[in-house]
């Protein structure tokens, strides 16, 4: 994806975005497209989780490989692949993904009550969206920032991995909090990122469709490991 953040833009340019309907056209794609994408996760975990069948089936031998695997495998097909695609293709691959997804996610339903992951869902919903407005608003360069949030990403994982074999639940706690720090920073981030696209975009060309769903596959990723690590964190009080 092209870097636009090398391409000035004019505080003119910036207001006239934001008070016309380029700005609505654009980012109207993207959340509706991300959120479409949520309630297929949602959706998707809720009825395996519900089908004692279908758990055995996709949550255990191989298949539970298979499944918690996938979803990564169509993040990097999805990323490498968007712009030679069409967008019908790119949009039933993420869909897909989606769902798949969903399925992986089923096992919160099993660990955790209905009530603690509704109360988490409201508490990321209202981080995500506090994250989103600063990232439309903040006149600070959070481009700045981004090679020290995926620095900081990458030692997440590596610490993730590390505890699963010390099994620290002080460990685990401190993980959740800087993940949920991490991707509240990745949103604000993204959220920046996008509106820096979008005034540069035609929102009917085709191109600019692809662009907006990987917005979407962006700030998706984002709601669902900061969903993730908040549950975490309130499940682990449960």
């Amino acid at each position: 994806m092209k870097n636009y953040y090398e391409t000035p833009v004019s505080e003119s340019r910036k207001q006239s975005f934001i008070e016309t309907g380029e700005a609505n056209a654009f980012l109207r794609q993207v959340y509706t497209t991300m959120s479409l994408g949520l309630l297929i996760t949602g959706l998707a975990a809720w009825y395996v989780a519900q089908s004692p069948a279908l758990v055995n089936f996709f949550l255990s031998g191989i298949m539970m490989w298979v499944v918690m695997l996938a979803p990564l495998g169509f993040v990097i097909f999805l990323s490498a692949r968007i712009h030679k695609m069409s967008f019908t293709a790119a949009s039933i691959t993420f869909a897909t993904y989606s769902l798949v997804n969903g399925i992986s996610l089923a096992f919160i339903f099993l660990v955790f009550e209905m009530g603690i992951i509704a109360q988490t869902f409201f508490i990321t919903a209202g981080t995500f969206g506090a994250m989103t407005l600063v990232g439309m608003t903040t006149k600070v360069d959070l481009s700045k920032f981004r090679s020290v949030l995926y620095m900081a990403l990458i030692g997440l994982i590596i610490a993730s991995v590390v505890n699963i074999f010390f099994g620290s639940s002080m460990m685990d706690f401190i993980i959740s909090v800087a993940g949920v720090l991490i991707f509240c920073g990745l949103t604000a981030y993204d959220t920046q990122k996008l509106m820096q696209i979008g005034m540069h975009a035609d929102p009917e060309s085709e191109s600019t469709k692809k662009v907006a769903l990987i917005g979407a596959l962006a700030l998706y990723l984002d709601f669902i490991n900061l969903f993730l690590f908040l549950l975490r964190i309130f499940g682990s009080r449960d």
